[in-house]
């Protein structure tokens, strides 16, 4: 009786766990579905549009690198934000403006590739207007954060900002991945 109940207590507490972890993955998948629908709601109305009601972020750009699936860019570097998707920095300049846009995400999730980018790689950026921007990668490396700022320009450019190393156990480290892109052109209206 008491092998079985404690077998019982076992089998329920992992059934637990479980639904504990389906319902972050099942909400993490909702989340991208609705920033997704709040992309495409500001593009038609051209005002910012929350994701869910009580959400401190919305979406502000699109970026695409290297052919791979678009991102949603939201707004703000928050760890909220980022939770969600990569993060335009408050300060830098909106795509294809006279000042550098800085985009940062979580090495671990959005921007888990971003090591794979090299020098001439090309990178897009819609803008909240539903214009694309493009870019062509320059120059990579790492950055101590503790020793060395953001390069934040008066011109057009693309800054792409990770923690690293990509793969490391304890997060938090001041080690930073940059990826630096030039601005090509842009004004492309819509669509892929």
């Amino acid at each position: 009786m008491l092998r079985t109940l404690l077998s019982a207590a076992c089998l329920l507490a992992g059934l637990w766990q479980l639904s504990g972890a389906a319902w972050l993955l099942i909400k993490a998948e909702l989340a991208q579905v609705l920033i997704g629908r709040a992309w495409e709601q500001q593009l038609l109305a051209g005002e910012p549009a929350r994701p869910w009601p009580w959400a401190d972020t919305w979406p502000v750009a699109k970026l695409q690198l290297d052919g791979g699936d678009p991102l949603i860019v939201l707004h703000g570097g928050s760890g909220q934000a980022l939770a969600f998707g990569p993060g335009m920095l408050a300060g830098s300049g909106e795509p294809g403006q006279p000042r550098t846009t800085v985009i940062a995400a979580h090495r671990d999730t959005h921007f888990g590739d971003l090591g794979k980018l090299k020098p001439g790689a090309p990178v897009r950026l819609q803008d909240s207007r539903g214009l694309w921007h493009n870019f062509r990668v320059t120059e990579t490396r790492v950055v101590n954060s503790r020793r060395e700022r953001l390069p934040i320009f008066a011109e057009p450019g693309l800054l792409l900002v990770t923690c690293y190393p990509f793969r490391a156990v304890n997060p938090g480290g001041p080690l930073r991945y940059v990826v630096y892109a030039e601005y090509l052109h842009g004004g492309v209206a819509w669509g892929l």
